[in-house]
């Protein structure tokens, strides 16, 4: 089964996540072909802009670390061995598939749109922020809770950037639900259109921009980006992502700390919002 559909229509092409029946929750598999199908957008000369969406009722329920992904994924093991080795596993592996899948997929050198319905849990929000535009529908939802975890928020911060400093720590300390009303009035998403308008609504922004010169498109993408370093963004986001590591030393740490087992009921909520 392909965790990941992919097409071309006209200039653009149409990447959609394809777990419905775990709400899109993110697992290996599904986070490497993501990343192909990037990857191949991106040398299609044809392809002037790239669409991210999903199938389904929510966007992502966040990362899959059901006891059926468990079986077949060795990593998540690092979550039981409470050790230093087993923190360095890890903060290595995160590094890799997490932090640096975002990081690239922020700097792909075509214009990104991301399509977002219903819920946008915690690792969800790592894959519509590193997207240049993001178009949501009027049911859309977003938070990161893993404060519940002992942990102070998932492993790409781009919270403070997203929200600036007083609404991020107030995801981040509650936990609590964000609507689209919300997050298009801090600026974390371009415009609210209805449900059954969201893939027409992105599309149409998409051909439009696709329309314009793909070297100036590339041209201010970076020029946005890179503005965006100087004032300290990659630096920061990096900075954050060793304080995520000690997060988990810290849930290992806490009473009643994070297992595989409490992780999958977290899971279970989240696929249920």
């Amino acid at each position: 089964m392909s965790f990941i559909l992919y097409e071309v229509r006209d200039r653009v092409a149409i990447v959609t996540l394809n777990r419905p029946e775990t709400n899109n929750a993110q697992h290996p598999p599904l986070l490497a072909e993501l990343d192909a199908a990037f990857d191949k957008a991106v040398a299609d000369d044809n392809v002037r802009v790239i669409v991210l969406n999903a199938s389904g009722k929510h966007f992502s329920a966040g990362h899959d670390i059901s006891a059926e992904v468990v079986k077949h994924e060795p990593w998540l093991s690092m979550f039981d061995d409470v050790s230093a080795n087993g923190l360095l596993r890890m903060y290595r592996w995160e590094s890799k598939h997490f932090l640096g899948y975002s990081n690239k997929w922020r700097n792909l050198p075509k214009p990104t749109i991301a399509a977002v319905q219903g819920a946008c849990v915690a690792a969800g929000l790592m894959l519509i922020w590193p997207m240049d535009l993001i178009v949501a529908a009027d049911n859309s939802r977003f938070s990161d809770p893993v404060i519940n975890m002992a942990i102070g928020g998932v492993e790409y911060h781009g919270h403070t950037w997203e929200f600036g400093p007083r609404k991020a720590k107030e995801m981040l300390f509650t936990g609590r639900w964000m609507n689209a009303e919300e997050a298009e009035k801090v600026g974390m998403i371009n415009r609210v259109v209805p449900l059954e308008q969201l893939h027409e609504a992105t599309l149409a922004l998409a051909n439009d921009i696709a329309t314009k010169h793909p070297h100036g498109l590339l041209m201010a993408k970076r020029a946005v980006n890179q503005t965006m370093d100087i004032m300290g963004q990659y630096a920061a986001i990096q900075a954050c992502f060793d304080t995520h590591s000690l997060g988990h030393a810290n849930a290992w740490a806490a009473e009643g700390r994070v297992t595989l087992a409490n992780l999958e009921e977290m899971t279970a909520a989240n696929k249920k919002a």
